[in-house]
C-alpha cells in the first residue's frame, strides 16, 4: 500500500529506486568486570588500531570525492581516537574499576556525549557529540567483533533509508549506486543534508518515521524538491515522477548552458553571483557552476581538524591556490572566525554562557594579534596572485574596524620594507552581521571598501532567536520587514560612498528572497556553488528597474507573511 511521508527537502532532485535499509548493528553487551586488565587494554588497543586504519581510508576517499573540508570531520574522529583525555579515560576505567573495555568505553563516551549535548545552544558542541557517537560505535563494534553494513557495500541502484547518516556513512556513498536517501532526523543544516547537496544526491531529512515504515527492497521515491518520500508508489505515481525527474534533468541542462554567461537581469543590469567556499578544493565547484566570484572563503577550515595553528606558509599556499584558480575574478577571504560554534582544541577559549555573543572572530583576533598578524601576512603575500578582497567578521564598532585595518596596514608596510611584493589593489571590507553595525552603516561605509551581509547571524541577532532552537525557529524570518530595513540601510550606505554591497548568508540563494534583494539594490549574491545557475536563470527573468519600484512598499509592510504574499503576487 502506498504511503507518503513528509520531511524536509535537503537536496534537490528526484530519486526512484529500491530501498536499502541502513540500520545500526546490535551493539548490546553484558556489563561486567574483568580480572585480566592487561588483556582488556590490549583488546582496546587492537580495536583502536583497526578503527584508525578504517577512518584513515575513509578520510582519503572523502578528500578525493568531496574535497578536503568535507573530509575534516574524519581528521576530528582520528583525533578522538588519539586523544589522551578520551582514550586515557577508557584505559583508566579498566585500570581503576576493573571494567571490561566495552563498559569502560560506554561510560566515557556517554560522559562526553552528555557534556557536549548539555551545551544546548552550541551547534559546534552538538556536532562533537555526533562525532563521539560515530567514533564510539565503530570502536565498540570492533571490541565486540560485530560487523556492520557499510554504504560502500551497495552495488545496485538504491535509495538509503536510515535514522540518520553519520559522517562515516556519507563519505562512503557511491554516487553511481546511491540515488537518494531519506532519514528520520536532521534538518537543512545537518551534516547529512550539507553532504547530500555537495554530492548532488536527492535527499529528504527529518521525516521522523521513514525508517519505521519502510522495508528493505521496496520501491520508493525520494522527492528532494518538495520534501516527500513515497513508499510503494503506484505505477501512475512512478510514471508521474519519472516525468518530473526528466523535467528536472532538462532544467539542469538548461542551467548548464549559462555556465559561461554573465549574470544579467531582464533589463541588462549586471549583478555578481559568487559562491561560499571552505577550502581551495571547493573552487572547482565554483568554476564548474559559472561562479563570478568567491563571495566568502571561510578560512577557519584551515585551522580545524589539526593539532596546531597553520603556519604562515601553509596559509599562503591555500590563499594563493584559490586566487590563482579564480583567474582574476574577485575572491573575498574572511579572516579567522573562530569561537561561537567553532572551537579549536589547541586554542582553549574561556567558558562562556553564550559563546555566540562572546569572545570570537575579530574580538579574538584583536586580542591574539600573533594569530591575526600571521594570517594577514599570508593574505598580503598571496594578494599578487589574483583579485583579493579581505573581510573582517563580527565587527560591532568603528574602533574594531579601525584597529583591524591598522594591523593589516602595519603588516603590509613590513612586508614591502622587506622587499616582498604586495598588491596595491586590495579592497578591505567587513561582514554586516550585527544589528548595531547595520544601524551605523553610513558611518562604517566611510571606513570600509565593501560590505557583505551575513544574514545567518544578522537575522538571529535581530530577532533574538536561535535559528537552531525548534521552539523559536519560527522567528528566523529572512523576509521580516525589520531584517529588510536593515539590509536596505546597509546597501544604501555602501552605494552612497561608491562601494558595493553583497550578501553571503543563506538568504542570498533563496529564490523567494532574490527579487526582494534585487529591488533593494544588492550588487553581489554569494551562495552554495550548486545554487548559482538556478539563481542566474531566475535573475534573467527579473527587471531590476521594475522591481525597484516596489522597494518602499515592501519596507512598509508589517509582517514576513505579508512580504511573502507581496513577492508572490506582485514581484514574481
Amino acid at each position: 500500500m502506498t504511503e507518503k511521508i513528509k520531511g524536509i527537502a535537503a537536496s534537490a532532485g528526484i530519486a526512484i529506486a529500491k530501498t536499502f535499509i541502513l540500520k545500526n548493528p546490535d551493539l548490546t553487551f553484558e556489563r561486567k568486570t574483568v580480572d585480566d586488565k592487561e588483556a582488556e587494554k590490549k583488546k582496546l588497543d587492537a580495536a583502536l588500531e583497526v578503527s584508525k586504519k578504517e577512518l584513515t581510508a575513509i578520510k582519503e576517499t572523502a578528500e578525493k570525492e568531496l574535497g578536503k573540508d568535507k573530509a575534516e570531520v574524519f581528521a576530528a574522529h582520528l583525533m578522538f581516537l588519539s586523544d589522551p583525555e578520551f582514550v586515557g579515560a577508557i584505559s583508566n576505567k579498566i585500570n581503576d574499576e576493573s571494567l571490561s573495555a566495552e563498559a569502560a568505553l560506554d561510560d566515557v563516551s556517554s560522559f562526553f556525549i552528555q557534556t557536549f549535548e548539555s551545551m544546548k545552544d552550541n551547534d559546534y558542541m552538538k556536532e562533537r557529540a555526533a562525532d563521539v557517537r560515530d567514533v564510539s560505535k565503530r570502536l565498540l563494534a570492533h571490541l565486540l567483533g560485530v560487523s556492520f553494513t557499510s554504504p560502500a557495500s551497495i552495488t545496485e541502484e538504491t535509495v538509503i533509508i536510515a535514522e540518520d547518516l553519520t559522517p562515516s556513512d556519507t563519505a562512503q556513498l557511491n554516487r553511481k549506486y546511491v540515488k537518494g536517501f531519506a532519514t528520520d532526523i536532521g534538518g537543512r543544516t545537518s551534516h547529512s543534508a550539507i553532504m547530500s547537496r555537495s554530492m548532488e544526491i536527492p535527499a529528504v531529512v527529518g521525516t521522523k518515521t521513514v525508517l519505521e515504515k519502510a522495508t528493505d527492497g521496496q520501491f520508493a521515491i525520494v522527492d528532494g524538491l518538495n520534501g516527500e518520500v513515497i513508499l510503494d508508489p503506484s505505477e501512475e505515481e512512478i510514471k508521474e515522477y519519472r516525468a518530473k525527474q526528466a523535467a528536472f534533468k532538462e532544467q539542469q541542462d538548461e542551467w548548464k548552458k549559462l555556465v559561461n554567461e554573465p549574470t544579467k537581469t531582464k533589463d541588462n543590469v549586471h549583478v555578481v553571483l559568487g559562491a561560499n567556499i571552505g577550502n581551495p578544493g571547493d573552487v572547482t565547484g565554483v568554476v564548474n557552476n559559472g561562479g563570478e566570484a568567491v563571495g566568502l572563503y571561510r578560512t577557519e577550515f584551515l585551522y580545524m581538524g589539526r593539532d596546531k595553528l597553520p603556519t604562515e606558509d601553509e596559509q599562503f599556499e591555500a590563499y594563493k591556490e584559490v586566487l590563482e584558480k579564480m583567474e582574476g575574478k574577485p575572491v573575498v577571504i574572511r579572516t579567522l572566525d573562530i569561537g561561537g560554534d567553532k572551537k579549536l582544541k589547541y586554542l582553549p577559549l574561556p567558558a562562556e554562557m553564550n559563546p555566540f555573543l562572546g569572545f570570537r572572530a575579530i574580538r579574538l583576533c584583536l586580542e591574539r594579534q600573533d594569530i591575526f598578524r600571521t594570517q594577514l601576512r599570508a593574505l598580503l603575500r598571496a594578494s599578487v596572485f589574483g583579485k583579493l578582497q579581505i573581510m573582517f567578521p563580527m565587527i560591532a564598532t568603528i574602533n574594531e574596524l579601525r584597529e583591524a585595518k591598522k594591523i593589516l596596514f602595519e603588516e603590509k608596510d613590513k612586508l614591502v620594507a622587506a622587499g616582498t611584493q604586495v598588491s596595491d589593489d586590495i579592497e578591505v571590507g567587513m561582514m554586516m552581521e550585527i544589528p548595531a553595525s547595520a544601524v551605523l552603516a553610513d558611518r562604517f561605509a566611510k571606513e570600509a571598501d565593501f560590505f557583505s551581509i551575513g544574514t545567518n547571524d544578522l537575522i538571529q541577532y535581530t530577532m533574538a532567536a536561535d535559528r537552531m532552537n525548534e521552539h523559536v525557529s519560527y522567528l528566523y524570518q529572512p523576509l521580516n520587514p525589520a531584517i529588510l530595513r536593515l539590509v536596505s540601510r546597509v546597501i544604501d550606505a555602501a552605494h552612497k560612498e561608491g562601494h558595493w554591497a553583497g550578501m553571503c548568508g543563506e538568504m542570498a540563494g533563496d529564490a523567494t528572497a532574490i527579487p526582494v534583494l534585487l529591488a533593494l539594490g544588492l550588487d553581489e549574491f554569494s551562495m552554495s556553488a550548486t545554487s548559482i545557475l538556478p539563481a542566474r536563470t531566475q535573475l534573467l527573468k527579473l527587471s531590476k528597474e521594475e522591481l525597484a519600484k516596489h522597494k518602499e512598499a515592501i519596507l512598509n509592510l508589517d509582517t514576513a507573511e505579508e512580504v511573502l504574499d507581496y513577492v508572490k503576487t506582485k514581484m514574481s
